[in-house]
């Protein structure tokens, strides 16, 4: 006799080409930053068998795929894609680009949406989300205590997990994911969930944030302190009060009680505020290419410069500012200069490359699926029947990817990710009533 919670497992098959997606993303990445985007890694093709199962279900099933509205807003993306690509220079070069835009911030979120049944099948992949970004933190925890990072100020102590330093925003963005969904899942845990979840919940988050601190990722950092503040702002002010004295006690226990990196730290987290008086290199290059993005956008403001444009027009708009590359070692690679390729700036990137156009059907979606969520996570705090956690969760991810798009874009292995996120938020956000009840 089957049991309803082994009935409820079985009725969640299709999500193992989404769980699967996540997971492949521990295998180690032996070729980030040698300039070739074109890899094909295990991750993008269980996501391009996601879509496929969630095409093959929707037709066996012949029912609706997606509310008029949710498609309008999960489609919308694609109409700048499609302009940017026909106006570009050489439409066939663009189209790899058109194919991948399309891959991270069109099919993945709808087949997230779809496969997902209810608040069971979102807490799963979430916490498929947490089991990857322990086991790319402990290993990066492992790289500073052992000193075999990626290398940062002459030292090889950078943590990067097993996405090597070519991508060293890997190991921080999946960390990030992770973090915000255990600290979630602290501080509410779900209807029914057994008494060990949350001491659990907690211990992760801990680990978790070290291997953030470990990261030195600026950009990381400040996604992931303002999407924590707004997700501690929507569990309600007495609960947020708590988490606050918590997080502030645990920073200070960490760097200050245990010394987690804490000269380095402290170094990166000044040079926060020396963009403008003494910039490092690295903060130079980035202006330097948002400078050149900006630029190619007054060229073609309408439509950009084509998908995949950045590369070919940047000597043309950037100053002399510009380094020849990133320096890269560390982490089992011998040294390497890996190319500047795109800005750094996910917003930047599509003005440069989509124009107007692309930008604002591309901001459009994102963000009436971010209003759409916070609504809904205010209006279900108030109903016992909701699963407000599954909210909470899907709106920190999509605070910390808006803003960490300001500070990064799409490229390396974890880009995958990207759609995984956006389809949580994009569930949660749009899915009919029924689906995001308590399960």
């Amino acid at each position: 006799m089957v049991t309803p919670r082994a009935r409820r497992w079985t009725r969640h098959w299709p999500l193992l080409p989404l769980i699967a997606t996540v997971l492949l993303l521990t295998l180690p990445v032996t070729d980030a930053g040698t300039g070739d985007t074109q890899v094909m890694r295990p991750a993008d093709l269980a996501s391009g068998l996601a879509v496929l199962v969630c095409l093959a279900r929707s037709l066996y099933l012949r029912q609706r795929p997606l509310t008029p509205f949710a498609a309008l807003v999960l489609g919308l993306p694609t109409l700048g894609f499609a302009v940017a690509t026909v106006t570009a220079a050489d439409p066939s070069a663009a189209l790899p680009g058109f194919v991948r835009y399309l891959q991270v911030f069109v099919l993945v979120p709808a087949a997230v949406c779809l496969l997902i049944r209810d608040a069971h099948g979102f807490r799963i992949v979430a916490g498929a989300l947490v089991l990857l970004a322990l086991v790319q933190g402990v290993t990066g925890i492992h790289q500073y205590a052992t000193g075999t990072g990626a290398s940062y100020m002459g030292e090889d102590v950078r943590a990067v997990g097993t996405f090597g330093p070519g991508d060293i925003m890997g190991m921080a963005t999946v960390v990030a994911f992770g973090l915000l969904a255990t600290a979630t899942y602290a501080l509410r845990t779900p209807e029914g969930a057994p008494r060990w979840l949350r001491p659990c919940a907690l211990g992760a988050t801990a680990v978790l944030l070290v291997a953030l601190v470990l990261s030195f990722s600026r950009g990381s950092w400040i996604a992931t302190a303002i999407a924590a503040l707004a997700l501690i702002a929507l569990t309600g002010l007495r609960q947020a009060v708590r988490a606050l004295a918590v997080l502030c006690a645990t920073g200070v226990v960490l760097v200050g009680g245990f010394g987690v990196g804490s000269e380095m730290v402290s170094q990166r987290l000044t040079s926060i505020t020396e963009v403008t008086a003494a910039p490092d290199q690295s903060v130079t290059d980035r202006y330097t290419m948002w400078a050149a993005a900006a630029s190619m956008w007054r060229e073609e403001p309408a439509v950009g410069v084509g998908l995949k444009g950045f590369p070919a027009h940047r000597d043309g708009h950037a100053s002399i500012a510009l380094s020849a590359g990133s320096d890269t070692a560390g982490a089992g690679q011998d040294f390497r200069k890996q190319p500047l390729l795109s800005p750094h700036n996910m917003y930047l990137l599509v003005l440069g490359e989509q124009g107007l156009i692309g930008l604002t059907a591309l901001v459009g979606s994102w963000l009436a699926v971010l209003v759409g969520g916070v609504r809904r996570v205010v209006i279900g705090r108030a109903s016992r029947d909701t699963a407000v956690d599954c909210g909470l969760v899907a709106a920190g991810l999509m605070v910390w990817q808006t803003v960490d798009f300001l500070y990064a874009d799409i490229g390396g292995p974890s880009t995958v990710l990207t759609g995984i996120v956006l389809g949580l938020a994009a569930w949660w956000a749009l899915a009919e009533p029924e689906r995001v009840r308590t399960a």
